[in-house]
């Protein structure tokens, strides 16, 4: 199913509701003098499919339902309650997704037909009415701005419980009471909404617990004042916003408070006239607030030991992690102390024999070659000073001891001096290279002339040309076949494997194998950047 389609199930759901609101609602009215039957349906099906926009379009609903408002009003339609009800219902959704611009659009549409539903014709505008027809469109403009900010946000973001809230309450209240919303003096739709209202709050509950209960406080009095038809509904979802703000609110205090309340309103709303006051029925209502409050605090009291054993695993994790790391910080200076143990001692060993045997050397190329140990001897240690310090710190970045196109000079010009006859060749334009593809050619070049004085010997001839380009670094080792047949250096056989590992960890290429002449040629491609694949 394409993306664009999805949630056209639940749009179409939300529309066949509002349908079906209307029709529940215009079959209370049929007597009277209001619009003829035969519109019902057609009056029904305006005002209820903007809801299935409500989620993508709010505005065009807020709209398209403001406009029915109006229109519904003036043929003196019952649906016109059933549009104010779905109108708020735009306001909010427009308020919760839109921008600012969208959201005043939405709340002047929402005040402007309001006003045209509540004052009769020829009747005068008053300030009363201004400031209602003003609240009832700022009311739901508020409830949504808030709901989209952070102040509305959970720990947890799963809204599953909101939902079952809001559909269960709303189913509630619906069925419990939309037969009496005409039998008050008020008008039918504003007790629809209140109904709807009450509902749907206690989808905010988790959120806002100490808002809706108290809003809900008011639905009592107010139901109890004006509707006692549905002051037993009313009473029920106080029940349950009462369980959820216990839930939610830790403080002892507050949740006394609020049980108290609800006792007293409780009392108010059971109690009639002619209703006995007995201690065991006072009891029996305070158990029955009670009820809740218990549910309520121990749900609350295994969320919070649910997050606290979040929370501790997580303090685990983290910890056996760091332990880890401690655990491969440790075995690499345990591998750094052993590599300097074994390989130093045996380097510095050679780097002084190969000191005193310069003095006792005359001049020539025993002297020369002697030197030359020496100088490699101490470069090899300061290099392998480098790599401890690398493996006892990995975060620490190292630091090059050399240029790079220095340390490919030095080479050829010590290979030169072993016996090999080497032609650089070394483009400027490598100067301006990344300093890591830089760093690696130079250590490939070292390796493939070492590998060709091991394998080839003194008196070949190696061609090594290194250039640069805005794609990276190109390296090109090529030596001629061997001058006489020499007898082959030891070798551990890891030189041109590392040398791969070092190019594709660059995201490059490297190839080697032999020429047509009998030689061998070495070529490396070293990208200016790692390429991903």
């Amino acid at each position: 199913m394409s993306w664009r389609w999805r949630g056209v199930p639940f749009d179409l759901l939300l529309a066949a509701a509002g349908v079906s609101l209307d029709l529940l609602m215009s079959g209370q009215a049929r007597l009277g003098e209001l619009a003829p039957q035969y519109t019902i349906v057609p009056l029904a099906l305006l005002v209820g499919v903007p809801l299935g926009l409500v989620r993508r379009r709010p505005l065009v609903a807020a709209l398209w339902l403001a406009g029915a408002l109006v229109l519904t009003d003036q043929m003196g339609a019952y649906s016109s309650n059933t549009a104010q009800m779905l109108l708020l219902v735009a306001v909010g959704l427009t308020a919760y997704r839109e921008r600012w611009r969208s959201i005043a659009v939405a709340m002047a549409a929402a005040g402007v037909a309001t006003a045209v539903n509540l004052v009769d014709p020829g009747a005068a505008f008053s300030l009363r009415t201004g400031l209602y027809c003003a609240g009832v469109a700022i009311f739901p403009a508020v409830v949504g701005g808030y709901l989209r900010g952070p102040v509305g946000e959970l720990e947890h973001r799963d809204v599953t419980p909101d939902v079952l809230l809001a559909a269960g309450g709303l189913a509630y209240t619906m069925l419990s009471t939309w037969t009496s919303w005409h039998s008050g003096p008020q008008p039918a739709w504003m007790t629809g909404v209140l109904a709807v209202a009450a509902g749907l709050a206690l989808g905010v509950a988790r959120r806002m617990p100490g808002l809706v209960f108290l809003f809900h406080c008011i639905l009592v009095v107010l139901a109890d004042t004006y509707l006692p038809q549905v002051v037993n509904t009313s009473l029920v979802l106080l029940l349950i916003a009462l369980g959820v703000f216990a839930m939610r609110v830790a403080s002892w205090g507050w949740t006394a408070a609020a049980y108290l309340a609800t006792c007293l309103l409780a009392g108010v709303a059971v109690v009639g006239p002619d209703t006995e006051t007995t201690f065991f029925r006072a009891a029996v209502v305070c158990a029955l607030v009670l009820t809740p409050v218990a549910i309520g605090r121990y749900l609350g009291v295994k969320q919070a030991a649910a997050a606290a054993e979040r929370l501790r695993v997580r303090e685990s994790t983290r910890l056996t992690v760091a332990q880890m790391r401690a655990d491969q910080l440790a075995e690499r200076e345990r591998i750094a102390r052993d590599v300097h143990d074994i390989v130093a001692h045996h380097v510095g060993a050679m780097v002084l024999r190969a000191g005193a045997a310069r003095y006792t050397a005359p001049d020539g190329p025993v002297a020369d070659a002697l030197t030359d140990i020496r100088e490699t001897g101490h470069q090899v240690l300061e290099d392998l000073r480098g790599l401890i310090d690398l493996l006892r710190d990995p975060d620490r970045q190292p630091g090059l001891l050399a240029d790079p196109n220095d340390v490919i000079r030095e080479s050829a010009e010590r290979m030169t001096a072993a016996g090999l006859a080497v032609d650089l060749e070394l483009d400027r334009g490598t100067d301006h290279a990344p300093l890591v593809a830089r760093a690696s050619a130079a250590r490939i070049v070292q390796e493939g002339l070492t590998n060709v004085l091991k394998h080839a010997g003194p008196g070949t001839e190696v061609r090594v040309r290194v250039s640069a380009d805005r794609h990276g670094v190109g390296v090109e080792i090529h030596n001629g076949r061997p001058p006489t047949t020499i007898e082959r250096l030891p070798s551990s056989g890891r030189g041109l494997a590392g040398m791969r590992e070092r190019v594709r960890a660059l995201g490059g290429t490297l190839s080697a194998g032999p020429d047509e002449d009998g030689g061998w040629l070495l070529a490396a491609s070293l990208p200016a950047a790692r390429s991903v694949s």
